[in-house]
């Protein structure tokens, strides 16, 4: 027994396509098996809350405050 790994996206019309390597004779009887891993809840909800930090006057304010702290930094080397 062999396993063959194949990870797709789904597209929009739903179809996908198994491509089988040429070693296996045809009319060989394979089993085929569809694994959907579902993101988590946690993920979505730390997508949510960066869409949210870009509207948070304190976390744009503190981005910019470590932003000039680093900027000496960054120029160094470059002259």
């Amino acid at each position: 027994m062999e396993a063959i790994k194949q990870m797709v996206r789904i597209p929009e019309d739903h179809e996908i396509k198994i491509k089988i390597p040429y070693y296996i004779p045809e009319n060989e009887v394979v089993e085929v098996l569809l694994i959907v891993k579902k993101k988590p809840a946690a993920f979505k909800q730390k997508v949510e809350e960066l869409k949210e930090a870009v509207r948070d006057k304190v976390f744009l304010d503190d981005l910019r405050d470590v932003s000039e702290d680093f900027k000496a930094l960054d120029l160094e080397g470059w002259k």
